[in-house]
């Protein structure tokens, strides 16, 4: 089950349950989108890994207690700000490859 984390771990910015502009790697390291492909070039800075939109979990209960108040987002905050100096070595020789390939 995703978290759902709600802020950017780089910028704090807030990304609610419902926010369009979150990404999230295979480990839910979570971002904003401009910092996903402005700052990060879709290289996440904690495994390497690319970036999806964050799926949007239903706030109604359409079936089966399948939504958000049953299982809510947590409200626990992970901000860990990216070095960009040491982003930038790290992203540099594997930003070009897509990350199915990774």
């Amino acid at each position: 089950m995703l978290e759902l984390r709600p802020i950017c771990e780089n910028c704090k910015t807030l990304l609610p349950p419902d926010s369009t502009e979150a990404r999230i790697c295979s480990f839910e390291c979570t971002f904003c989108r401009v910092c996903v492909e402005g700052i990060l070039k879709n290289v996440c800075p904690n495994c390497g890994g690319g970036f999806v939109p964050r799926p949007i979990r239903p706030k109604n209960n359409w079936k089966d207690d399948n939504y958000l108040g049953k299982y809510p987002a947590t409200n626990q905050h992970k901000h860990r700000q990216v070095d960009l100096q040491a982003h930038r070595q790290f992203a540099e020789n594997i930003f070009s490859i897509s990350p199915e390939l990774r």
